[in-house]
């Protein structure tokens, strides 16, 4: 959900997506470098061996030097445009175990008390999808959102994640998207909630929107002070069931507003919307939850799940499983195979 506090800045580091080099001329970064590379033959033009027998054969020298210098050329130019086309190619193969690179580097940064972050961050990059513009969703645009009143916070998160990144990288580069899809299932993990399986193979926007729109358009979040009318149309714009956004909603298990214990990912956030506490004269209590989350008790249909939910752990975690994967493949744009 979204809310306001100071903007946010983001390093350059966060930008690359694989290691970065030094030089004396100035690049800005990330540098697009899908260019087609056309090879043009051109035959070698020789003088007469009758008129000048002497210049023919230096003549053929030259453009048979000339040639091989050409043609030597274009073999390095392509395959070095060709290894940075393609460098997230390999980036499907990981995840094909528990062992990978991947969830192996990200469980090294990961902690219990870091999860919420991270799974915030899985909201913030893929909830700005819209179905009927076919904008934003998991892309990895967060990385250039940083300073949107509505992802304060989040920079602290992407630090954590990028020290994984950067050892990613290091053997086989990985997009953001990626990344960030599967830092929040294993937040989830970690906490007690169920394993998730995440497909790999996004594309980061800035592999495929031109540089000046590498963020995705602003105002797509659900706000928080929405009421469950608007709240139930935002999350329709986004290709989502009501049954989905309560099993999505159920993510506020974790962190601080107030939904049993912080670091525990169960249906605690069920349970305690039906006791209503924000409703009690105490002070403490009434801070419990955002509006959105208040709003969703007011309305038959979401009371519905949220009772079953509440009743039903194994049900919460199995919705919430199904909803997590189509909430980090919505508006993704997928690599070829290779």
């Amino acid at each position: 959900m979204r809310s306001t506090s100071a903007a946010a800045t983001i390093t350059p580091s966060l930008l690359s997506s694989s290691t970065s080099f030094t030089s004396g001329r100035t690049f800005k970064f990330p540098v697009k470098t899908s260019i087609p590379v056309k090879f043009r033959w051109r035959k070698p033009t020789t003088t007469s061996a009758a008129s000048s027998p002497s210049n023919g054969i230096a003549s053929c020298k030259s453009n048979s030097n000339a040639f091989r210098r050409r043609a030597l050329m274009y073999m390095a130019t392509a395959s070095f445009l060709l290894s940075q086309s393609t460098s997230y190619a390999v980036a499907a193969d990981y995840g094909a175990s528990e062992g990978s690179l991947l969830h192996e580097e990200i469980r090294k940064v990961l902690s219990k008390a870091k999860a919420a972050g991270l799974l915030r961050l899985v909201f913030h990059d893929a909830g700005t999808f819209d179905k009927d513009d076919k904008t934003g969703g998991m892309n990895g645009s967060v990385v250039y959102e940083l300073e949107r009143p509505e992802n304060a916070g989040l920079k602290k998160s992407l630090k954590i994640l990028e020290k994984a990144k950067i050892q990613v990288d290091a053997v086989e580069p990985v997009s953001w998207a990626d990344m960030i899809a599967v830092a929040g299932a294993e937040a989830i993990l970690v906490c007690g909630g169920p394993k998730i399986p995440v497909q790999l193979g996004r594309l980061d926007a800035n592999r495929y929107i031109f540089l000046h729109r590498m963020a995705d358009p602003d105002g797509k979040l659900p706000e928080e002070s929405l009421d469950v009318i608007a709240l139930k149309q935002c999350f329709d714009r986004k290709g989502f069931t009501t049954k989905e956004l309560v099993a999505l909603s159920g993510a506020h298990t974790l962190g601080s507003k107030g939904f049993g214990n912080p670091v525990v990912f169960d249906n605690s956030y069920y349970k305690i919307l039906l006791e209503k506490p924000w409703l009690s004269s105490d002070g403490m209590s009434s801070m419990i939850g955002l509006p959105s989350d208040r709003a969703l008790v007011e309305d038959d249909d979401c009371m519905r799940w949220i009772s079953k939910y509440a009743n039903d752990q194994s049900l919460f975690f199995e919705d919430f499983k199904n909803v997590y994967i189509k909430l980090v493949n919505t508006g993704a744009k997928w690599r070829r195979s290779a």
